[in-house]
């Protein structure tokens, strides 16, 4: 049948695929006994490492889910591909070249759709874009990030281009590529108007948006003119490659230093993850035009190895941590406290430890950098604070603390938010702070936060210690001892 890769040309991919680099990509391997390597599963949810892959014999296998097969399967699993894209982003990768059973050397042209076109064709639009910042027309966005401190340089390290003002410069120049109209139009580059289609990016910079294997998938853009009547920011639809809910912008950058200091910093923007990553927060990342939700938890635990471990969120009074770290950063203001209140909730699906890190005055890590200085920005990060306070903290902070009444409407506002931590230790924990920072009695809380409980379907088989006093955890951590009856 025409169009079919040649046998022996997928044999070279599998053989010059070195299974545990690929892998490696997507999930933190260790060693695990002499030929194997381990991680936690991408495929399905777990906490202790099921997955196990033999280099030596080039195949992967988890004791989990029961899957398993070779590097071809394992990348057609996790991107949703073909056999046939699995084996063409593979080649690209190792510099196989494909033969096809007609005799050409590529798949058909007229084929809309496939995985390698639209990769090819953003990064012919990237290398465009980049080549147009230097332009007389790029003048603003060059001027746009002078003002935010970034130089050309560091726009070149983030692939940060210009999309020119005009309806067809990115359409010519990718047809003149050789690129189909069904080709530009799956893309997402172009837009479908009722004159054919003309581009989608006009009059604005754009920075490259790439998956976890450093592939160019999608563009984010901003607005320069006054004139322009679209939104301050706008990113590529959903296509067959880009899925916003399955990217992190720099995740392609950050993703060896996440690994290897079990850290990640959740930022608002992309100049929020140049600024830190240029400050030496290489950590950091952003999501794309969406809130962090679930998929995004799935793809930060993996690199961060984030397996079940009891003392896994114990921070130590040295100030560190045992386990991994999830750093969200937010504006002080009251979009950033309702946005890390819906962090609170994909915090529970976290082992590692979860913070908040709010800079002074409110200020993001881009103007912080640019106000004081790089090291204000690791200072930032630093002075972290754990999530579960800063949203039991949010809430009250909306309420008069200072009469009565508002203490009242403030215990009950912040008991339901007690009642959501799954750890039964630190909800209790947290419920003695609650007393605290309220200035009421003990057993008043932990009553309000046990209905709170009741109300959101919540069963503890483990009981508070009876006279609310420290349990057997440490680090700051209180364990429920046995016996008791919550009041």
């Amino acid at each position: 049948m025409a169009g079919l890769i040649r046998r022996e040309d997928i044999d070279a991919v599998r053989e010059r695929a070195r299974i545990e680099e690929i892998v490696g990509t997507y999930v933190t391997l260790k060693s695990a006994g002499v030929g194997s390597m381990k991680g936690l599963c991408p495929f399905h949810d777990e906490r202790t490492a099921s997955f196990h892959v033999r280099p030596q014999l080039g195949l992967w296998h988890c004791f989990g889910c029961d899957e398993g097969g070779d590097v071809i399967s394992f990348v057609q699993k996790i991107d949703h591909l073909s056999f046939t894209e699995a084996v063409e982003m593979l080649a690209g990768k190792v510099g196989v070249q494909l033969r096809y059973e007609d005799g050409g050397t590529g798949r058909p042209r007229e084929e809309p759709g496939r995985r390698q076109r639209l990769v090819d064709a953003h990064r012919v639009a990237e290398e465009f874009f980049a080549g147009q910042l230097d332009s007389p027309e790029g003048e603003a966005g060059r001027r746009f990030l002078a003002e935010r401190g970034f130089d050309r340089q560091a726009a070149a390290t983030f692939g940060v281009g210009y999309a020119p003002k005009g309806w067809d410069h990115l359409l010519r120049h990718l047809r003149g590529r050789g690129f189909t109209e069904a080709e530009l139009t799956a893309s997402g580059l172009v837009s479908q108007g009722n004159r054919g289609i003309y581009d989608r990016f006009r009059g604005r910079l754009v920075w490259p948006i790439r998956d976890i294997t450093g592939e160019t998938v999608g563009f984010g853009a901003r607005r320069l003119y006054d004139d322009d009547q679209g939104p301050k920011y706008l990113n590529t639809p959903e296509t067959p490659i880009y899925k916003k809910s399955h990217v992190l912008y720099g995740l392609d950058l950050a993703k060896r230093t996440i690994a290897k200091e079990r850290r990640v910093v959740v930022v608002e923007g992309y100049t929020d993850v140049m600024a830190a990553h240029l400050a030496g927060v290489g950590t950091a990342v952003a999501t794309c035009g969406t809130a962090f939700g679930t998929d995004h938890v799935k793809i930060v635990r993996r690199l961060l190895g984030d397996t079940a471990d009891v003392a896994a969120g114990v921070i130590f009074a040295s100030g560190a941590t045992r386990g991994g770290e999830v750093i969200f950063t937010f504006d002080g203001d009251a979009a950033g406290q309702k946005a890390a209140l819906r962090a609170f909730e994909e915090d529970q699906r976290f082992a590692s430890q979860t913070f908040v890190a709010v800079g002074p005055d409110g200020l993001d890590p881009c103007d912080l950098r640019l106000q004081r200085g790089d090291a204000a920005v690791r200072e930032l990060i630093a002075g972290r604070q754990p999530l579960f306070a800063f949203a039991i903290r949010s809430v009250l902070g909306q309420l008069d603390l200072a009469t009565a009444e508002g203490r009242v409407a403030a215990l009950r506002a912040a008991a339901p938010v007690v009642a959501g931590i799954r750890d039964q230790a630190l909800r209790w924990e947290y419920t003695r702070e609650l007393a605290g920072w309220l200035g009421m009695d003990e057993p008043t809380v932990r009553s309000a936060v046990h209905a709170a409980e009741r109300a959101q379907g919540r069963v503890d088989l483990t009981p508070p210690p009876p006279d609310g006093g420290p349990g057997g955890g440490f680090g700051g951590r209180r364990q429920g001892a046995p016996g008791g009856r919550p009041e």
